[in-house]
This record gives structure tokens, C-alpha cells and sequence, in this order.
């Protein structure tokens, strides 16, 4: 009894740092969107660097689980639980670089006029970053349906980036000057259509945790 109190206070603790990861991701999401507006330079170079603690968290939780699958006699629901969370450390990781990545551009543009007003980008990490939020809050409740419900949403994102290339590219067809400037928004866009992606990832497996059962419901990773 001792040994299995030991093990769920371990992985509840390994729950918490998803969070505290998870929620490091969405500041550098929403930090990433605001450089972009502003086209704030130092903010994106700040944002770059602070990529390196997403890291860290990683591997600091990626090394709690090894361990505690090597010290502990895992169920087979909480070994489940603890391959799940392996993954989506994973996707939150690569959600980070995402914004990096956005941060990135963001030094490519400079102090450059934006091409056209940003409606659609906003909009699009608006709805990615709630999407992160309530994935987040249904993997701490083990929420399957509230997870369902994030997938759904996916579309709507996939939308806005339909919207967002289409626009663009009606620019740099009417315009070739106008290229350089489009194809750095198109990263953008492409950017946060990717980690909405991502995040359909994580409430996979949070339904695979809470069902058992492993089903594709969203994007592929590629």
C-alpha cells in the first residue's frame, strides 16, 4: 500500500509539470502573436531564447517518467497514463517551437509594414491557444468528451488558414513585390495551423488514457 501511495503521488506530480509546461507553452504562443502585431523585435528575441526552458521542462519530465516506470510496478492503465504523457510532452514541445518559430519571423520583418492588417492570425492563435487551455484542463479531469469536443474545433482553425493562404496568395498574384511580405504571413498561419494540430494530438491521447482505446480522430503529424 505504501509502494502504490508513493506511485500516485509521483505521477500526480508528473500531472502538475504537464500543466506548468503546458501553460509555458501558451504565454510563448500568445507572446509570439503579440510580437507579430507589434512587430516587436527584442519581445520575439526574448521569446527565442525562452524556447530553452520549454525544453528543459521536457526532459526534466521526460526523466520523472523513466524513472518512475524503473523504480515503480506500474498498473496497466497507469502505464497508459505514463506512455501518454510521454507523447504529449512531445506535442507540447513542438507547439513551443512553433511560436519560436513565429517569433523568428517576426525578426525577419523587422520594423516592415505588415502587408495588410492582421484579422485571421489573431483570430486563428486565439482559437489554438483556447484549444490548449481546455486540452490541458481535460487531461487533468480525464475528460474524454471535453477532449472530443477540442478535436471538433480543429476544422475551424484549418478554415481560418484556408481564408488567411487564399488571401495572401490573391496578393502575391496581383502583386509579385508583394511575395516576400505573404509568404511570411503564410508562415505564420501555417505555424498555428500545425499546433492546432498538435493539440488534436494531445486529446487523442488524453481519450486513449481515459478509453483505452487509440483512434485517429484528427490531423496526421506529417
Amino acid at each position: 500500500m505504501e509502494i502504490r501511495t508513493d506511485f500516485n503521488k509521483r505521477l500526480r506530480e508528473i500531472q502538475d509539470d504537464i500543466l506548468i509546461m503546458g501553460s509555458m507553452v501558451e504565454k510563448a504562443m500568445t507572446t509570439s502573436i503579440k510580437a507579430l502585431k507589434d512587430r516587436d523585435i527584442d519581445l520575439a528575441q526574448h521569446l527565442i531564447e525562452d524556447d530553452e526552458y520549454i525544453n528543459h521542462k521536457r526532459f526534466e519530465i521526460e526523466e520523472k517518467c523513466i524513472r518512475l516506470i524503473a523504480t515503480q510496478q506500474p498498473l496497466a492503465v497507469d502505464l497508459r497514463t505514463i506512455i501518454s504523457v510521454l507523447n504529449i510532452l512531445t506535442e507540447l514541445e513542438r507547439i513551443g517551437d512553433y511560436a519560436a518559430g513565429i517569433a523568428k519571423i517576426v525578426l525577419m520583418i523587422g520594423c516592415e509594414e505588415h502587408l495588410k492588417p492582421l484579422v485571421d492570425i489573431p483570430r486563428m492563435a486565439d482559437k489554438a491557444i483556447s484549444m490548449l487551455q481546455r486540452s490541458l484542463d481535460a487531461f487533468i479531469k480525464h475528460d474524454a468528451v471535453a477532449a472530443k469536443s477540442v478535436i471538433t474545433e480543429d476544422d475551424d482553425v484549418d478554415n481560418l488558414y484556408d481564408q488567411v493562404f487564399r488571401e495572401l496568395l490573391t496578393f502575391m498574384i496581383e502583386d509579385p513585390k508583394t511575395i516576400t511580405r505573404a509568404t511570411r504571413l503564410v508562415w505564420v498561419a501555417h505555424n498555428l495551423e500545425r499546433s492546432a494540430d498538435r493539440i488534436t494530438n494531445i486529446c487523442e491521447r488524453i481519450i486513449y488514457i481515459v478509453t483505452g482505446k487509440m483512434e485517429e480522430m484528427g490531423a496526421s503529424n506529417y
